[in-house]
Parts: C-alpha cells; sequence; structure tokens
C-alpha cells in the first residue's frame, strides 16, 4: 500500500509465501521479531529521501505485500551504513534484509523502471559474468543509455579527460578462463 493510499487489500494483493521467502534467507531471519518501533526509520540517514520507510518495508514484507515492497525505492536507496542495525532493539538485520529484497527485484525485475541502481548492478554482473573483469567505460554508458542518455552530454568531458590521462579505458579487459568464471556462478546461483 502506497503512503497515503486508504484503499482496502484483496487477497490476490497478498503473496503469503513472501514474508518465509526472505525470512528463510541470511540476514532475514529475525524479521518476525520487529516490533515496528520506528527505530530503524529514525537512524536511517536517507529515510527522509525514501517513499517507504523502513519500518513499513519491514511491516508490508511481514504482510505479504510483495507488490508494494518490490515497486518501492526504499531498499534501492538504503546507504548501506548500518545504523539501522546497531540500534534495532530486537538486533533484525535490517540492511541485510533491504540487501534481499534489492536481490529478489532483480531477478524478478520487478525494481522500480529507470532507476540506476538496479541498473548498475544489472549491468555490472553481466560485464563481470561475461568478461571476468568490469569496464567503468562501458558500464556507465550502459547506465546512461538505460536510464538517462543525455547525461552522457553532460559526462564526456569528464570522461574525455579520464580517457586522455589514461585513467579510464574504452577497451574490454577479459579473464583467461570465462568458463570457470562462469561455472562458480552457475554454482552460486543453484544454490
Amino acid at each position: 500500500m502506497r503512503k497515503g493510499s486508504t484503499h482496502c487489500r484483496y487477497a490476490e494483493d497478498v503473496n503469503p509465501a513472501f514474508p518465509a521467502e526472505i525470512m528463510a534467507q541470511p540476514g532475514g531471519e529475525a524479521l518476525r521479531d520487529c516490533i515496528q518501533c520506528g527505530t530503524c526509520s529514525g537512524a536511517c540517514p536517507v529515510a527522509v529521501h525514501m517513499d517507504l520507510t523502513p519500518r513499513r518495508i519491514i511491516a508490508l514484507t511481514r504482510a505479504g505485500l510483495e507488490a508494494d515492497v518490490m515497486a518501492s525505492s526504499t531498499p534501492w536507496l538504503c546507504a548501506s551504513c548500518y545504523e539501522c542495525q546497531v540500534r534495532c532493539p530486537r538486533e533484525i538485520k535490517v540492511t541485510d534484509v533491504m540487501y534481499l529484497l534489492k536481490r529478489r527485484a532483480i531477478e524478478k525485475g520487478t525494481y522500480p523502471k529507470r532507476f540506476p541502481v538496479p541498473v548498475l548492478a544489472k549491468a555490472f554482473y553481466n560485464m563481470v559474468a561475461a568478461h571476468g573483469r568490469n569496464s567503468e567505460a562501458r558500464v556507465v554508458i550502459e547506465l546512461a543509455l538505460r536510464t538517462n542518455p543525455f547525461s552522457l552530454l553532460k559526462m564526456a568531458p569528464i570522461g574525455l579527460k579520464l580517457i586522455k590521462t589514461g585513467r579510464m579505458a574504452l577497451g574490454q579487459e577479459r579473464i583467461k578462463d570465462p568458463k570457470q568464471l562462469r561455472a562458480v556462478l552457475d554454482a552460486m546461483e543453484e544454490s
């Protein structure tokens, strides 16, 4: 349910398996212990920029309202400072839950569209999976093309300086045996 929304929830809005799936993951185990005190939201340095507070995300997750959680920008704005975890009286790993939600959103493709963080994460992963190495220039270009193509015009002078001074390359480096890396990544995805 979005902030300010007062409409009734229907059974099709709830995914009863969602809370259990999150709690089954490392870091999500204590989610059911949340007392909704709001300490996480109060401690969060970027909560003022979030559409839903961390406390609200936890409540929605526990209620099985997966669509609302996945549509939120909150997990993507998490600064990973761990202030929420340090201050939580129930020792809930709020930052870890945000990472779990981000991973799930990427897997399901349900993150906020044209939002740069998931696009960056996916571009970086795909490049490393394919070549074993990252190419900063290519990741930046892909990110800009998928989120805000006009930002390339603003970044061009800096990019050219970085290329000119040898601080950034346009080419793509590769590892010797990308099949080994692919096997490791496939094994991780299976588990």
